[in-house]
């Protein structure tokens, strides 16, 4: 608890929010170099519990994972109602303050969170008009997401009310698909915040599904979404749960302005 205050006063500004993506430098040392005060990767391939989160989410998207090099799935707990985070995670607050947005701009085809472009280093012309930009790789954009399912209103026969998009991942190195998943938690599995987030991806780099697990640049690239990820997630408690108080604040005191 202690660390995750001290990494939020690190990181946050004077309104306790996480600050906003600032410079490519703030984004490599923020979301690769700095460690995350909560760890979020469910990490062990043959546990238990990682078989039953991974099994619910691929039930519930009805998603296969089989033609994939990397899958990884990160969770973290927040102290906010279901449908709260979820329509955080679909608002811009959080693409501008949880996201390493001058390291990779993520920008919204036509305001459409079903639709989203990412540019590295927000670069949007390829080098010296060259066909590839990066060792006879596409870069520009980085990868285009579309979703391809949605899901904000849970079904009443669900009991942990999940809430999720579904995006393709394409154009780009990340060949495959991500996925934000909201539910309510479950005691039975040890969960005590209020609501469960899950970031899952599933992805060939560029494509290359038959690099094996252990390849270089397939280690590589897993290491730094995990880290990224993983930040990512920590700013997004930190956004949601200092939003829900200032709204609640806010009620209280008849004022519905939010910064």
């Amino acid at each position: 608890m202690f660390e995750f205050a001290e990494a939020r006063r690190n990181a946050s500004e004077s309104d306790g929010l996480p600050g906003q993506s600032r410079s490519v430098l703030s984004d490599i040392r923020r979301f690769v170099f700095q460690r995350p005060a909560i760890p979020t990767l469910v990490d062990s391939k043959s546990d238990a519990l990682r078989e039953d989160y991974e099994l619910r989410i691929r039930q519930r998207l009805e998603l296969s994972v089989s033609e994939y090099a990397i899958m990884n799935i990160h969770k973290i707990g927040i102290a906010a109602p279901g449908s709260y985070v979820f329509e955080e995670f679909l608002g811009g607050q959080a693409v501008r303050r949880c996201w390493p947005g001058h390291l990779a701009t993520l920008e919204r085809v036509d305001g459409d969170f079903e639709r989203q472009h990412v540019y590295l280093l927000g670069r949007k012309k390829r080098f010296l008009g060259l066909k590839y930009d990066l060792l006879g790789l596409n870069v520009v954009p980085l990868f285009k997401m579309k979703a391809i399912r949605v899901q904000r209103v849970p079904d009443p026969s669900d009991f942990d009310s999940p809430r999720y998009v579904l995006y393709d991942c394409s154009g780009g190195y990340p060949v495959g698909m991500f996925c934000c998943y909201v539910r309510s938690s479950i005691a039975e599995l040890g969960e005590t915040d209020q609501s469960q987030v899950f970031m899952a991806v599933v992805f060939n780099f560029y494509g290359k599904k038959d690099w094996p697990d252990h390849h270089i640049v397939n280690a590589a690239w897993e290491r730094i979404h995990n880290r990224v990820t993983a930040n990512i997630l920590n700013r997004f408690k930190q956004l949601c749960e200092v939003r829900l108080q200032e709204d609640g604040a806010a009620v209280m005191s008849g004022s519905r302005k939010r910064k």
